[in-house]
């Protein structure tokens, strides 16, 4: 079977394939030309249409961008992330949201029985709101990228102290941070290979 990739295949156009898979890449740093509300509303617009187990939905958004709550979050960045965080205009804080099953009855009427079953074991709503949020923390990345930004999706971080300093007696456990703006001109890297496809790829 052949490896190589048919852009006749594509449901969307190539400029659009390669700005959202083939030519995208991790933004290392960003210019200081800002990123609109509207924007930030759009990314999250996008993101909601994520498949998610009985839709639930559970990711949360926090975006970070003024002086004040860029300081709260950097002595909880790794050093490694911290310059990058403050070169950002935007750094969301995505999380998941562990009462997600509160919502049952609006997003998922027809599983309102699997409720009680939420209610009793914080454990199992943990894994299932951190499986599902993070699902959807890859269509924010595609998000981001389908409004011609840049994204920098980053685990270097203290996820208790996070959760401590933004989510305080809160269900949101934070899962991801992700750098949002336009890239500067150092901002890539060279791209580092990928398997091939035969090595992740099995036909049965």
């Amino acid at each position: 079977m052949s490896t190589e990739f048919d852009t006749a295949l594509l449901g969307i156009d190539a400029a659009s394939a390669a700005a959202l898979f083939h030519e995208a890449r991790t933004a290392y740093s960003f210019t200081d030309q800002p990123v609109t509300d509207a924007q930030l509303a759009a990314i999250v617009h996008l993101l909601r249409w994520a498949p998610t187990a009985i839709n639930s939905g559970p990711l949360r958004v926090s975006f970070v961008r003024t002086p004040e709550a860029k300081a709260r979050l950097l002595p909880l960045a790794s050093a490694g992330n911290q310059q990058k965080i403050t070169e950002a205009p935007v750094t969301a804080i995505l999380a998941a949201d562990t009462d997600f099953h509160e919502h049952i009855e609006l997003l998922a009427p027809g599983a309102l029985g699997m409720k009680p079953g939420f209610d009793d074991s914080f454990e199992n709503r943990n894994g299932f709101a951190r499986f599902n949020a993070s699902i959807q923390a890859g269509y924010f990345i595609l998000a981001v990228r389908a409004l011609g930004l840049a994204a920098g999706p980053m685990a270097g971080f203290n996820n208790v102290g996070v959760d401590e300093e933004f989510f305080p007696n809160s269900p949101l456990r934070s899962i991801l941070l992700v750098n949002i703006g336009y890239p500067s001109a150092e901002a890539f890297r060279e791209r580092s290979a990928r398997l091939p496809l035969d090595t992740v790829t099995e036909y049965l």
